[in-house]
């Protein structure tokens, strides 16, 4: 794996385990993001701090890489309900993160899908990036 890759593989473990811990240091801004239809809030962040934590552990390890990343995908594709809830909530929570609406859409439609991008590159088996160059 070249330089840049491994960097970029360290950086994205960094995001995702930093992200899991926020989830206990500050549950507020997280359970606020949930959409109502959904039961038990506290539980829910608590899951995906847990899930983005191990997450970005796995990504450490060769053996564990492209499952890692195939998890990371698929909880990106999981928190799309909380984008969407987000900008119903017109990019504004209560007492909480609040943006210009249009940040809200940037989030969902330009930086998920280059996070699920980015974590796409370490779906090989083999532990290394999909792309060599």
């Amino acid at each position: 794996m070249n330089k840049f890759k491994t960097i970029s593989l360290y950086v994205m473990a960094i995001i995702y385990l930093l992200a899991g811990i926020n989830h206990f240091l500050n549950p507020e801004g997280y359970i606020q993001l949930i959409p109502d239809y959904l039961p038990n809030h506290s539980l829910v962040n608590i899951l995906a701090g847990i899930a983005e934590i191990g997450l970005g552990l796995g990504l450490l390890f060769g053996k564990t890489r492209w499952l890692s990343a195939w998890g990371i995908i698929l909880m990106l594709i999981a928190f799309v309900p909380s984008h969407v809830y987000f900008i119903q909530l017109n990019s504004c929570i209560e007492n909480g993160l609040c943006v210009a609406p249009w940040i809200g859409w940037v989030r969902l439609i330009i930086i998920h899908p280059l996070l699920i991008g980015w974590a796409y590159l370490y779906t090989s088996k083999k532990g290394g990036p999909r792309v060599d160059s």
